[in-house]
C-alpha cells in the first residue's frame, strides 16, 4: 500500500488560480494540483478568476490562452498589475510564436501548448524564470503550414484578437481567416 504524504491545512499551502473554460481538463487539472500540494481556485473565464484575485492574490496561476470573451493575455497582465510576484503558466492549444511572446512580455514565466499534464505543469510553475542557453535548436525549418499558421497569429495579435481586421489586413475573406484558425497549428 502506497503511504500518501499528509495534506497541509490551505493556508499553508501555495495559491493557484486555474482559469480554463474547459470544464473537463479544468476539473481534472485541478484535482491533480491539489494533490501535488496547492490550494487550487478554478475560473472559467478571465471576469470570474479576476473577482477572485482580488479576494486572495494567488502565489500561482495556470491560464487558457483562448476562452470566450477577453483571452487569458488580458488576465495575465491583470495579475501581474495586482501582483507582480504571481508566477503566471500560460497553457494554449493554439501554441503560436506571438502570442508566446506576447505572455512572457506580459509577465508570464512559461508557456504550454495542451495537451499537458500536472507533473509539466508544475515543473514550468518551479522551472528557473532566468533563460536556458543550452536548448537544442532546431536546424529545420518551419513547415509552410506551420509558417502560415504563425504569420496569422502575429497579424492577429497586431489587432487585438479582432477577426474582420485580421483578414482585411491578410486580404482574406473572414470565413476563411476563421476555417484556418479554427484548426490546430501542424507540428514540426
Amino acid at each position: 500500500m502506497l503511504e500518501q504524504t499528509p495534506r497541509l491545512p490551505d493556508d499553508e499551502r501555495s495559491t493557484l488560480l486555474l482559469v480554463d473554460d474547459d470544464d473537463a481538463f479544468r476539473r481534472v487539472l485541478a484535482r491533480a494540483l491539489d494533490r501535488r500540494g496547492y490550494a487550487v481556485t478554478v475560473a472559467a473565464n478571465v471576469a470570474t478568476a479576476l473577482v477572485k484575485a482580488h479576494a486572495q492574490a494567488p502565489e500561482y496561476a495556470v491560464i487558457d490562452l483562448k476562452m470566450p470573451g477577453e483571452s487569458g493575455l488580458v488576465l495575465v497582465e491583470k495579475l501581474m498589475e495586482l501582483d507582480p510576484n504571481t508566477r503566471v503558466l500560460m497553457l494554449t492549444g493554439y501554441a503560436s510564436i506571438a502570442t508566446a511572446v506576447e505572455a512572457i512580455k506580459l509577465g508570464a514565466i512559461h508557456y504550454l501548448a495542451k495537451p499537458c499534464d500536472a507533473d509539466e505543469v508544475v515543473a514550468a510553475l518551479n522551472k528557473s524564470s532566468s533563460g536556458d542557453s543550452a536548448i537544442p535548436v532546431s536546424d529545420s525549418p518551419l513547415s509552410i503550414d506551420r509558417l502560415e499558421w504563425e504569420h496569422i497569429q502575429r497579424v492577429l495579435a497586431e489587432h487585438q484578437g479582432n477577426i474582420s481586421a485580421t483578414a482585411r489586413a491578410l486580404k482574406m475573406h473572414r470565413r476563411t481567416l476563421q476555417r484556418k484558425l479554427g484548426k490546430h497549428p501542424s507540428r514540426e
